[in-house]
């Protein structure tokens, strides 16, 4: 069984580079064997009643923007910026603990990037979006994504288990699954970001997998 190793540096050059406007880099950081057990259920609850108020804030801010949108082809660059740092925080709690459980640095309390924490996610700030598309994006475009993600809700949900025991057995997570459930979390992530009509560029039907 291939478990988790260094993430490995590959030289792409840059006429074959692909731009990705969405990053979500999750490496694994040798966590304790047991923590876990008590991440979910004791360390992490001081963000949930933040991450609770942040989630209340996020979908009004997002309608703000989408009216700018709407009548100046921009995204507010202060709300912006709040709902990437929410999306941001949420996945550093992921990383922390369930589905990933992969570091046992504790989340930080900001929304500001970090890039020395070994989860983060960033999105390219865009110059102009569609007026128009506000108008479809969640509801319409956005709906054939939402059920996918759904759908995988419950494979998530099994790899996050079997991931779990691994680690509490092995000390580690097998290689192939901690790249599944961070393809799954990344393709989350990128339907979060279009519906938040962060991007016009649509999600691709696809998981990237790796930790980068």
């Amino acid at each position: 069984m291939r478990t988790v190793t260094e993430p490995r540096v590959v030289e792409i050059h840059p006429a074959c580079a692909r731009v990705e406007t969405v990053r979500v880099r999750g490496d694994f950081d040798y966590p304790s064997r047991w923590l876990w057990l008590v991440k979910w259920c004791v360390l992490a609850v001081p963000h949930y009643p933040i991450l609770i108020l942040l989630y209340l804030m996020y979908p009004i801010l997002t309608v703000v923007a989408g009216v700018a949108i709407l009548f100046t082809g921009r995204y507010p660059r202060p709300i912006f910026d709040f709902n990437v740092g929410v999306l941001r925080w949420s996945w550093r709690v992921m990383n922390y603990r369930f589905p990933m459980n992969s570091t046992d640095k504790y989340p930080p309390f900001t929304l500001a990037a970090r890039p020395d924490y070994p989860g983060e996610l960033e999105v390219e700030y865009p110059d102009h979006l569609t007026n128009w598309a506000v108008l479809v994006k969640t509801w319409l475009l956005g709906v054939p994504q939402v059920l996918l993600c759904w759908a995988m809700e419950p494979l998530l949900q099994v790899l996050c288990v079997i991931s779990a025991v691994a680690l509490l057995c092995t000390g580690t997570i097998p290689q192939g699954i901690f790249d599944l459930l961070m393809g799954i979390v990344r393709w989350r992530y990128r339907v979060a970001v279009y519906v938040s009509l962060m991007r016009d560029e649509y999600p691709p039907f696809r998981m990237d997998l790796g930790s980068r």
